[in-house]
């Protein structure tokens, strides 16, 4: 029996989530942004890998293929951690304009860092990989958008789970056991799958929490972008270690 939620029984039928024009208005924000932040990751992610200057600065690179970072590819690869644990604490009530000025820095940075995987995996196996995110995303979503079980519970669970994963990663950085790589990717794959369809759900939520209130939905859309994003990329990156070619 499915859990129920009060949440989900507020307000009249004008307010219904599985009709409120307001809200599929939203959400198609959200996701408009976010598909436009991926577009833009990918462009970097070339650049950063096939412009020799940028390559050169940020990767050390071997035959074609990645064997390393610099000092500085080192840094632009832990910077949005960093800029994201940052905003946790200082981004509370942001404006609409602070809010896009977080998402679209996060989406460089990642974007730029992504260059290293076009040198680490064959062009083809990144493109097919990407479509298998984007199909599992999409279903993924719709399940968050459309279930009426609550999954707040759940995100409070998964979101344990993602400091479980970097303290391993950070674990694996020293120790470089492909076995324990895979069980990371494949815990990774199952956690942020969860993600995907819980923060569809919470952001469902936060329309209706807002009430109409035009200066917090605009920030709230480049907040659910960025979460979207985050889910979409990290699932990629993890789907990588089963379905990527190397070079």
């Amino acid at each position: 029996m499915e859990n129920y939620n009060p949440a989900l029984e507020r307000g009249s039928a004008t307010t219904d989530m599985s009709i409120d024009a307001g809200l599929r208005a939203f959400m198609l924000g959200v996701y408009n942004k976010m598909g436009l932040g991926l577009l833009v990751s990918a462009g970097l992610a070339w650049t950063t890998a096939n412009w020799a200057p940028a390559r050169d600065a940020l990767f050390v690179v071997s035959d074609g293929r990645l064997s390393g970072y610099t000092l500085a590819g080192t840094i632009l690869v832990f910077s949005p951690l960093v800029i994201l644990l940052g905003s946790a604490f200082l981004m509370r009530n942001a404006s609409a304009r602070t809010a896009s000025a977080l998402y679209w820095t996060v989406v460089a940075l990642i974007g730029a860092s992504f260059g290293a995987l076009a040198l680490r995996y064959t062009g083809q196996s990144l493109a097919s990989t990407f479509l298998v995110t984007a199909a599992a995303f999409g279903g993924l979503s719709l399940y968050g958008y459309t279930t009426k079980r609550d999954l707040t519970g759940l995100g409070s669970f998964l979101i344990m789970g993602v400091v479980g994963l970097l303290l391993a990663s950070l674990v694996n950085l020293w120790l470089q056991s492909s076995l324990m790589m895979l069980m990371i990717s494949g815990i990774g794959v199952l956690i942020f799958a969860g993600l995907t369809a819980h923060d569809t759900q919470r952001l469902k939520f936060t329309y209706h929490e807002l009430g109409g209130d035009q200066a917090a939905l605009s920030s709230a859309t480049s907040f659910g972008a960025l979460s979207l994003y985050l889910d979409f990329v990290n699932l990629f990156q993890f789907l990588l270690a089963f379905l990527g070619d190397r070079r």
